[in-house]
């Protein structure tokens, strides 16, 4: 499959990377497009490309790897032509600047926002409960961390599911989207909690 990921930062590149390992073309867009080919080039992945935002929105499939409190939502609307009938990737959680509370009320989540912001395109959460840092180590003792997988169209979760073959996480069905406010929520109570086997999921 083709993805487009939109943003360099933590977890853009690593989730870029991932793809790209295993075997899916991927193009990863930045509004610097010079910061996007030097990451490609550091990585030297044969799947992995660089592009702007624009580029990027061309795939089949769409990542964006922004914050919330970033403008995410504002960004997307201006997006939302291009993202028409594509399935988007929804990998945010909702949380402040230092991390001490959500940006959302409790009755919604993020996931929920960017639905309803994009009515014709095919929203999944995914990653919401997986840290950056997990993906430079994602298995822990004899087992790999969850994926926990939501959204109210049960065949793009299924085509997100099979996007993680070859890919070293175990990929759960995690129900409807307005599962993802306690999805949102549980990842910040597990990082404030610090279980021993955090950051892996």
């Amino acid at each position: 499959m083709k993805i487009g990921i939109l943003g360099t930062g933590r977890m853009g590149s690593r989730i870029a990377a991932m793809y790209a390992r295993a075997g899916h073309e991927v193009i990863i867009g930045s509004r610097d497009i010079q910061r996007a080919r030097s990451l490609v080039a550091d990585l030297e992945l044969e799947m992995l490309t660089a592009g702007s935002y624009d580029q990027a929105l061309d795939a089949p499939i769409v990542l964006p790897a922004i914050f919330m409190r970033d403008g995410l939502l504002a960004q997307l609307d201006k997006m939302r032509p291009a993202l028409e009938g594509k399935t988007l990737i929804d990998i945010t959680n909702p949380f402040n600047s230092n991390y001490s509370d959500f940006t959302t009320p409790w009755d919604v989540s993020s996931a929920e926002q960017i639905a309803a912001t994009l009515p014709r395109t095919h929203v999944v959460g995914a990653f919401k409960n997986v840290w950056w840092n997990t993906f430079d180590r994602p298995d822990f003792n004899t087992t790999v961390s969850d994926v926990l997988v939501i959204s109210d169209d049960q065949r793009a979760k299924q085509r997100v599911m099979e996007l993680g073959s070859g890919t070293p996480f175990n990929y759960v069905d995690s129900g409807p989207l307005i599962n993802a406010r306690t999805v949102e929520r549980m990842t910040l109570l597990a990082e404030q909690l610090d279980y021993s086997f955090f950051p892996r999921a």
